[in-house]
């Protein structure tokens, strides 16, 4: 049962705000308004002055399970009274074998090793390295090309933020990675729009792939990394039978596959992972944020079997893979993440965001005659509202929505240029989508 206790006391707002630089954030303006937060409960935040702020953004597209579960927390504590810090070079905690298991288990079959990080940022990297690596203990160290996707995010690291596709996180750092290439993005507003799931239209843009071996040779390419839906870009999922596409490709032409999953996993589109929701098994997997409710930082990378078992191989007491992280399976967020699968399973709530789908892209798509709305997309608990942009000021209606929406209307979403994106916890009610949507139709009319 969800915890129940009363919402936390307000709190003193802190006098100075200029020493802390905000990542992903206009500073000057957030500290002309500030959006503070003082606590969490379920499905909502509570501001420093205490006004109750429904959370239609699960946080960053973290916390599946909602806020403050106690059941996290005190393992949490529990943990950090036993165990605060076990070094995870040379050295290992019971908790992240448990945990790996687990993981492990939840996977499509094939994907039976996890390799642990503490971000999705972290999760990409380590996954660009190992397929590297692969490929060299493997007699093909040609193979160095790494192939992203336009509108694609996999986080800030430089191996993420080379492939990655959207102009703005890229443009102030130079040329980054060598040798990355991008495929075309999936979405195409003309055939796609107001689509329900996954587009009917668009499996054909993974043939590009075909071109950049061709332009390349397979024998150069390394990896394919992309999300099965790309969600920091504002919710593009994935056109039907792209993903399978991809897959074939990939095989034919020994390029490894990898799925981003640290947004739709963990229940986001209705299942643990979206690779089972379309029957794709990719040889690795990166994972973050539901994996502890985002109670504690987290994330990883599900490997296949055959490329795992590639690298034990020569002396026993030698290092197989020179990569890692000080923090990679810190007890504390081992704790968390088994707490957080713990209600996962109890709660089922996967199977919960599977049959509230169709009823909250219903009710999502009821938006569709407001001002301005030019698209809106939805794949399980998830959706994007394109928004026209005012002109010459791209991206002004949306932060002037985001600001509407938390002093205005009690409401917390995410922003993507001028496209909101509602990615609410899978523990919201049918009422509780009503509540969202007629609050973000206030929004839309407030900024048209």
């Amino acid at each position: 049962m969800l915890d129940k206790s009363p919402r936390p006391a307000a709190v003193n707002v802190p006098n100075d705000l200029a020493a802390h630089w905000m990542p992903f954030t206009a500073n000057r303006a957030f500290k002309k308004a500030p959006r503070l937060l003082a606590g969490a409960k379920d499905m909502h935040y509570f501001t420093v002055d205490g006004r109750k702020i429904i959370d239609a953004a699960s946080g960053m597209w973290c916390t599946n399970a909602g806020h403050g579960r106690t059941q996290i927390s005190a393992a949490i504590a529990k943990m950090a009274e036993t165990l605060d810090y076990a070094p995870p070079f040379q050295f290992g905690i019971p908790q992240a074998f448990e945990l790996a298991s687990r993981i492990a288990d939840l996977a499509p079959r094939g994907l039976d090793h996890v390799f642990f990080c503490n971000s999705g940022s972290e999760a990409a990297d380590t996954a660009l390295k190992i397929a590297l690596a692969y490929h060299q203990i493997q007699g093909q160290g040609t193979r160095t090309r790494l192939i992203g996707r336009e509108r694609g995010y996999h986080g800030v690291g430089f191996g993420g933020t080379s492939v990655g596709g959207i102009v703005n996180n890229r443009k102030m750092f130079g040329t980054l990675l060598a040798g990355v290439d991008h495929l075309p993005h999936t979405y195409d507003r003309e055939k796609q729009a107001f689509t329900k799931g996954e587009p009917e239209y668009g499996a054909h843009f993974a043939d590009e792939l075909e071109r950049l071996v061709n332009l390349h040779g397979a024998s150069t390419i390394a990896a394919v990394i992309v999300e099965p839906m790309a969600g920091s870009t504002g919710v593009l999922p994935a056109p039907k039978g792209y993903l399978k596409r991809l897959r074939e490709i990939t095989q034919k032409h020994g390029i490894l596959l990898i799925f981003d999953e640290v947004i739709t996993g963990y229940g986001r589109l209705g299942y643990a992972f979206a690779a089972e929701r379309y029957g794709v098994l990719p040889d690795m997997l990166t994972f973050a944020k539901g994996i502890t409710n985002g109670a504690a930082p987290m994330g990883g990378v599900l490997v296949r079997d055959t490329i795992h078992d590639a690298f034990m191989s020569g002396p026993e007491h030698v290092v197989e893979l020179t990569h890692g992280y000080t923090y990679s399976a810190h007890p504390l967020a081992c704790a968390a993440a088994l707490a957080t699968l713990d209600i996962y399973r109890d709660e089922k709530l996967f199977e919960r965001a599977n049959k509230l789908e169709p009823k909250f892209a219903d009710v999502v798509m009821s938006l569709r005659s407001e001002p301005n709305v030019l698209d809106i997309r939805t794949v399980g608990l998830t959706a994007g509202i394109d928004l026209a942009p005012r002109p010459d000021q791209i991206g002004k209606r949306g932060f002037d929505a985001l600001n509407s929406a938390f002093h205005d209307n009690d409401l917390m979403l995410r922003v993507a240029g001028d496209t909101l994106a509602l990615t609410p916890p899978l523990i919201i009610s049918e009422d509780q989508i009503g509540e969202v949507v007629t609050k973000v139709a206030k929004v839309i009319r407030a900024v048209a």
